[in-house]
């Protein structure tokens, strides 16, 4: 449309149109859903913590989707929400597309990935040790690692659940025979204590599993599973004394059972996994910062 010549008239009218403008420009709403990821330079191995915080109460949980899988986010606070996504040495590292949806908007986050140098092992097997083991065993562990109950227990940095020297760390791969295992790694942490010694529950939970060896655990021996609450589970294997039951209510720091050689070990040590949505994460960052 053309513009006629000047005139006060035009002039007035045009001043009332930029006064609109600028009014409705400084009227628009801000960003109504804020989304932080921790840390912001991850490894392989790590967990993810991502925050999303609604400018307004009433929204529902958003929904924070990595590739075909969603993961639950619960409430840490007023009109904030938390998801814990976990990461492995079986991961590709490169860029990790985010997506986070709520009740009025979607959010599309980049993360990188960074690669990470894992040990390496060579375990040499005799003939006849890859022999048929009962299903019941996994069964029921794989049923406890993919618990994800709502309420959280745990509080503050994760404790070291045993005070001897760790002789394996988290994510070691494996040659078994002199062939790679592709989708092997060290799913948690070798404490190489004392037989006997006391094993700590590291942060507060509930009891989620007993297993015995008399009853068929055959590799993880005599164990412990203790769910800490939404998604995040710690188990201990091949203990000599189990002091709790399943259904039991477990404090930071309280005596759980004791180091053992029970189930697959060649001697007495502790085995403690930390599981994420059913992947084992590095327990490390749980214990240096924590995550609330």
């Amino acid at each position: 449309m053309a513009l006629c010549a000047w005139s006060p008239k035009a002039r007035f009218g045009v001043a009332v149109l930029a006064t609109s403008v600028a009014i409705e420009t400084l009227a628009l709403p801000v960003k109504a859903m804020q989304v932080q990821v921790s840390p912001s330079t991850p490894q392989l191995g790590d967990t993810l913590a991502v925050t999303v915080e609604y400018d307004t109460p009433g929204d529902a949980s958003p929904k924070v989707t990595v590739g075909q899988r969603t993961y639950p986010a619960f409430p840490i606070g007023e009109n904030r929400y938390r998801a814990l996504l976990p990461t492995t040495p079986l991961d590709r590292p490169g860029t990790l597309q985010l997506k986070v949806r709520g009740d009025r908007e979607s959010s599309q986050i980049a993360v990188n990935l960074r690669n990470r140098r894992f040990p390496t092992q060579s375990i040499w097997l005799p003939p006849g040790k890859d022999e048929d083991l009962s299903d019941y065993e996994f069964n029921r562990v794989d049923a406890f690692k993919q618990l994800v109950t709502p309420q959280k227990y745990w509080q503050g940095p994760f404790l070291k659940p045993n005070n001897g020297p760790v002789t394996t760390i988290y994510g070691v791969r494996r040659y078994y025979n002199g062939k790679f295992a592709n989708d092997y790694y060290h799913r948690g942490v070798d404490y190489a204590g004392a037989y006997g010694s006391p094993v700590i529950a590291p942060a507060a939970g509930r009891v989620a599993l007993i297993g015995r060896e008399a009853n068929g655990f055959l590799v993880h021996g005599n164990c412990i599973g203790i769910d800490h609450g939404q998604g995040v589970e710690s188990i201990f294997l091949h203990l000599s004394k189990i002091l709790v039951k399943e259904g039991d209510l477990v404090k930071a720091g309280q005596v759980i059972g004791a180091v053992g050689a029970t189930g697959a070990a060649t001697g007495p040590h502790l085995h403690w996994g930390l599981y994420v949505d059913g992947q084992a994460v590095d327990p490390q960052p749980w214990r240096s910062k924590g995550f609330e």
